[in-house]
């Protein structure tokens, strides 16, 4: 119904074309398929423990870092103006931003990255596949199905890379992966909105947290372009207010680059459906070179100066020792989980019994893991 209110263009996602649902329902009223799915995500449980996990500073460290909540808030944001200036489907990117970090450990990557040494021998862990877990499995709200029976589209953009082995198993979401098609606009468009997100945010909190200085990200052509401007133009602008206005400028500069280079491959291609879209021989929705060079040397500098810090580096450390504790403790004793985990880790071999803790870990917001890590070791 949405949907006819704005034209869409015709190498769009709409419902029309969609590849629908796992298990079939009666059509949503008052609202779009997509939209259908924007507000499962958003009701759902995952979604609500976002508030409360890291995006890079473990959440009890300050009130105003951003969180996966906050992150996937601003990646909606981001992602929704540039669907609107592309002509392609607003409510379902922004039911792929907001689910794509459903699957997120507590601790952000330090997290994830330590329960995927724990799942080495038990087929690893990643969290674009936990988020695809999540809405497919692992929320439990309706009585005729598991998950939240998400359509195709909407699942296809929370995956945004896959093994070939895994992707054997996910059946239709994991098709791409294996044909090596392209996956639609939308999917394609949230994929780079992250990244925009993240790499803009991220300075605001390296610098609020003072890890990164004005000085330093000026090393950045991306950032001292900017920053030049503003300071030249705001004489006695404080650098709280500064690098307020560099982040703003820099996301619609990045925006900007993406809308036009994406409209022009999108017309040099011509496709007139969907299908078109995904037969493509390379993704549509892309950067210009120049611009992806600096996006790419910024990411490279975040990288090396804030998320290498010496103070996130044994931040890190720590969380990660909280949650191999907290993997070895439940596999060695799994009556520690509550009882519903408890009868799902018993119900087969090993394998089950890791996937089904590593579940529950990522499932935890950082203060459950840090409350749950002092109480089994007190």
């Amino acid at each position: 119904m949405a949907e006819a209110l704005t034209a869409l263009a015709p190498y769009a996602a709409n419902e029309g074309n969609s590849q629908g649902r796992r298990h079939k329902e009666a059509p949503p009223t008052h609202r779009g398929e997509y939209e259908r799915d924007r507000d499962r995500v958003i009701h759902s449980t995952a979604f609500r423990r976002l508030v409360y996990k890291t995006q890079v500073f473990v959440n009890h460290e300050g009130d105003l870092y951003r969180t996966r909540l906050t992150h996937s808030l601003e990646v909606a944001q981001i992602a929704r103006t540039i669907a609107g200036a592309l002509g392609i489907n607003e409510p379902l990117v922004e039911a792929i931003s907001l689910a794509h970090d459903l699957g997120h450990t507590p601790f952000g990557h330090a997290g994830q990255d330590a329960l995927n040494t724990c799942m080495r021998d038990f087929g690893g862990f990643e969290h674009n596949l936990q988020s695809l877990r999540v809405v497919d499995e692992l929320e439990e709200r309706y009585p005729e199905f598991l998950g939240l029976n998400l359509t195709f589209e909407t699942r296809e953009g929370i995956l945004k890379h896959c093994s070939s082995k895994n992707a054997r198993q996910l059946g239709d979401v994991g098709k791409r992966f294996l044909d090596r098609t392209q996956a639609g606009l939308e999917a394609q468009l949230v994929n780079l909105a992250d990244a925009i997100a993240y790499n803009n945010h991220d300075v605001d909190d390296g610098f609020r947290s003072g890890l990164i200085s004005i000085e330093q990200l000026r090393e950045q052509t991306l950032f001292a372009d900017h920053c030049d401007d503003v300071q030249n133009r705001y004489l006695d602008l404080d650098d709280r207010r500064v690098i307020y206005e560099v982040i703003r400028r820099m996301i619609g500069y990045l925006v900007d680059d993406l809308v036009t280079t994406s409209a022009a491959e999108i017309h040099t291609h011509m496709p007139d459906t969907i299908d078109a879209v995904r037969s493509a021989p390379r993704a549509m929705i892309h950067f210009s070179d120049a611009v992806l060079e600096q996006h790419s040397s910024f990411k490279k500098f975040l990288r090396d100066n804030l998320y290498r810090h010496d103070q996130v580096r044994a931040m890190n450390e720590n969380t990660q020792d909280i949650v191999a504790a907290l993997f070895a403790r439940y596999m060695s004793d799994p009556i520690a989980l509550p009882e519903s985990f408890a009868v799902r880790a018993s119900s087969g071999g090993e394998e089950v019994q890791a996937r089904v803790v590593a579940d529950y870990i990522a499932g935890m917001t950082d203060r459950f893991a840090i409350a749950e890590h002092e109480r089994l070791t007190a």
